[in-house]
């Protein structure tokens, strides 16, 4: 995959600004929309997926990367479905793994790929991982992923700590009733591990009928107690680019098996889109694997890029026009309910997460 080498109409330091004064710095770039999961909050469990010929080619994702990277984007995370179902993606890997812009390189995962990927995407220059974990009792794992073999993703998590890579984060959706159990027994898995971890709030997206979503809302602060009558919790100011609230276990409430060195090590993250909204510090926007620009999570303001790149094939020019001029339909803020209100019908799995 070569990039494409153009003359800019745009300065490569300037950065792209909405019309609040909100500087675009990160890119959620998704390369499918198809899964070897079907967890229950993401998808519907009989899933129709998109015609091969309405997905980017690796080769349009690859100039999308660069053109962003030539605004002013340092971060990028590609994303799914499941990213590493696509065929030849570390080809792709390669090529923003080589944009010199591009300081902070990470991917989202549920992992059950990576003893197979993680030496090779470590090798074709992807910094940091995000992997899924909602569970660690193995039927109820099945359950919430409706096929997924937990066994395979702590080898996954196993093989990518043996990698090195510079950073891993669990992100582990919590529903009440269903996994809000093991907040705890997540938190120790990821002390014991060495890695951090971040709680998310179930986000209304798609219609589902396998649970009813204002009964199984599990909020930031929820978790956030749940953890405390076992761990002192202070607030960090450590970030990621990314919408996580982090922080640090100050210490234990009685005797543990970890060192205090084990407790401060590692991150506790909350993305919480309903209870404590972050659109005011929102930095990213997302691309969908058939091409669609959306300039917020929930809502439906897009633009059509695979228009642009089929239109002016290899052009890089258009394309970061397109882009540019995207920037103002980006909107102030999402309005989620908690009560379980579908407001954008687009599963996850389609929104790239």
């Amino acid at each position: 995959m070569t990039r494409v080498d153009a003359p800019l109409s745009h300065s490569p330091h300037t950065p792209l600004v909405d019309r609040f004064g909100r500087k675009v710095s990160y890119v959620r770039l998704s390369v499918t929309d198809r899964c070897d999961f079907r967890c229950v909050y993401c998808m519907g469990e009989n899933m129709s997926f998109l015609p091969r010929e309405q997905v980017l080619t690796l080769e349009e994702i690859g100039l999308i990367a660069q053109a962003f990277a030539e605004l002013g984007t340092n971060k990028i995370r590609l994303t799914g479905g499941e990213p590493l179902v696509r065929r030849d993606l570390l080809q792709l890997v390669q090529t923003v793994g080589d944009l010199p812009q591009i300081t902070d390189f990470a991917m989202t995962t549920n992992g059950s790929q990576l003893p197979t990927y993680a030496k090779a995407l470590k090798a074709a220059g992807l910094k940091r991982l995000n992997i899924s974990l909602d569970s660690l009792i193995p039927e109820r794992f099945k359950q919430l992923t409706r096929i997924g073999d937990l066994n395979k993703v702590i080898k996954g998590i196993e093989a990518a700590i043996e990698q090195g890579f510079k950073g891993i984060k669990l992100n582990a959706v919590i529903l009440k009733g269903r996994n809000d159990d093991e907040v705890v027994s997540l938190v120790e898995f990821a002390l014991a591990k060495g890695i951090d971890i971040s709680f998310i709030e179930e986000m209304p997206l798609g219609e589902i009928n396998e649970h009813q979503r204002a009964s199984t809302f599990c909020s930031s602060d929820d978790v956030r107690a749940l953890i405390e009558q076992r761990y002192s919790l202070l607030a960090s100011t450590d970030h990621t680019q990314g919408p996580s609230r982090y922080y640090r276990i100050a210490s234990a409430h009685a005797p543990c098996q970890f060192s205090e060195a084990q407790l401060h090590q590692i991150k506790i993250g909350f993305i919480s889109p309903h209870s404590h909204n972050f659109c005011d510090s929102c930095n990213r926007v997302r691309v969908t694997a058939e091409g669609r620009l959306l300039l917020c999570l929930g809502n439906e303001h897009s633009v059509d890029l695979r228009a642009t790149l089929r239109q002016y094939p290899n052009q890089i020019e258009p394309l970061k026009q397109a882009i540019i001029q995207a920037m103002d339909l980006k909107p102030e803020r999402h309005h989620f309910s908690t009560e379980g209100e579908v407001q954008v019908l687009r599963f996850m799995n389609m929104t790239g997460g």
